[in-house]
């Protein structure tokens, strides 16, 4: 994990009339970690990660992605900086298989990607490289596979596949395990690892077992503003982190992961 930041939030605040939703915010993401935002319902996660991705504009402050001031760019302009989120390219279609799903992912890489009038046949040479994408995820074997047969969790990682197409070097990941059986949540945790392997990933998740198995570092949101921050060891027995998820301290207690 390196020292150099690739992502940084300086006051990041956003107020919808009158309400603050995110209150002056700062965040700084290392470059090659997994970093997690946790809070409890209400604490302004998502907000903050639509701020981030450029989904909503920011009322006040600054977001440094690589060093450039990024506050005023387009989510379209931060995607093709490197900076992606999941689902902002992963909707994924569910009547093509999953090898095309895939592919169009790829298609950006040739310029095609408004192209409709061209046969399909001038994809074909993206195949290999979609199938060691499939192949990265697991997914190899089902990629002949109508997407809309796909089981919940492998549909997951399909949206992972897709997103790492635009071969991105920031993954936002927005609550991946989300909806998942103990064996899926499983499969995603250690294929997340797998690609953050040389890039970076923040994730909002509220697994904890997740968090505590992944994260390098961990951002704790409370109505819109910074916590805590720290490693998981760190910031679970932290009596102010305890007290804005279950409402009281006790000093043996520390937040629920367990192997």
């Amino acid at each position: 994990m390196s020292d150099e930041i690739i992502l940084e939030a300086r006051g990041l605040t956003k107020e919808f009339k009158g309400f603050t939703a995110v209150d002056h915010v700062d965040l700084k993401v290392r470059k090659g970690s997994i970093h997690a935002l946790i809070g409890p319902n209400g604490a302004g996660k998502t907000t903050t990660f639509n701020l981030l991705t450029k989904f909503l504009p920011v009322t006040s402050g600054h977001i440094i992605y690589k060093g450039v001031d990024i506050t005023r760019l387009t989510a379209s302009e931060v995607s093709r900086a490197g900076m992606v989120r999941s689902f902002q390219i992963s909707a994924v279609f569910p009547h093509l298989t999953v090898l095309e799903n895939v592919r169009i992912g790829l298609q950006r890489k040739l310029g095609t990607s408004f192209h409709f009038w061209k046969p399909e046949s001038s994809l074909y040479t993206l195949n290999d490289e979609a199938m060691a994408l499939l192949e990265s995820v697991d997914l190899a074997s089902f990629a002949s596979t109508q997407t809309v047969e796909l089981p919940y969790g492998r549909k997951r990682a399909l949206e992972i596949a897709t997103t790492l197409a635009l071969d991105p070097e920031l993954m936002l990941l927005d609550e991946p395990t989300q909806g998942m059986g103990h064996e899926d949540v499983g499969r995603v945790v250690e294929l997340i690892r797998k690609v953050a392997a040389n890039r970076t990933v923040l994730m909002v998740e509220h697994n904890m077992n997740v968090v505590a198995n992944l994260s390098d570092t961990i951002t704790v949101l409370a109505r819109g503003a910074v916590l805590a921050e720290g490693p998981y060891q760190e910031v679970s027995k932290n009596p102010r982190v305890l007290e804005a998820y279950v409402g009281s301290v006790d000093e043996n207690e520390s937040l629920g992961a367990h192997p």
